[in-house]
């Protein structure tokens, strides 16, 4: 039988976040409405959990937002301004570029994590996890998420 993450090992985990591989209904790209969750999760609680806060607007955020050419804080900003998900959808196509690029960005997101270095990381990460033995199954850093927040078993 596989195994599954050990309870804690990678500090609190939030399930109420989406799939890095849930599109944004808009844009098509792929992480947006977990960026997006973040940042509401922080709108409504202060703060995120340790364990995801050290790469709150770094990370994944931060390589999302360069691929569009923006600052992680003004997407943060936009949903700490706006009162409904409508407003922040419109405040967000006017931040957005015209061409979001959304097939370069899911490509690149789908495979970080396949570089030599990379597959370190996963496997030290996997390894801390208790789950030495999902080394070659768990493939990317969405992966990686995705077992973590129980979504692949």
């Amino acid at each position: 039988m596989p195994s599954k993450p050990i309870p804690g090992s990678t500090g609190e985990v939030l399930t109420c976040l989406p799939s890095p591989y849930l599109p944004h209904p808009a844009t098509g790209l792929l992480y947006l409405p977990r960026f997006l969750a973040k940042c509401r999760y922080v709108k409504a609680h202060g703060a995120l959990p340790a364990s995801y806060a050290k790469n709150y607007k770094r990370g994944l955020d931060r390589f999302l937002c360069l691929h569009l050419g923006i600052d992680p804080a003004a997407v943060e900003k936009i949903v700490f301004e706006s009162s409904t998900d409508d407003e922040v959808e419109a405040r967000l196509r006017a931040l957005l570029p015209e061409d979001v690029r959304a097939a370069k960005w899911n490509r690149d997101l789908a495979q970080k994590g396949l570089t030599p270095a990379g597959q370190e990381f996963l496997k030290e990460a996997l390894a801390a996890m208790g789950c030495a033995d999902r080394v070659g199954e768990i493939r990317t850093v969405p992966d990686l998420i995705d077992f973590d927040e129980g979504r692949i078993e």
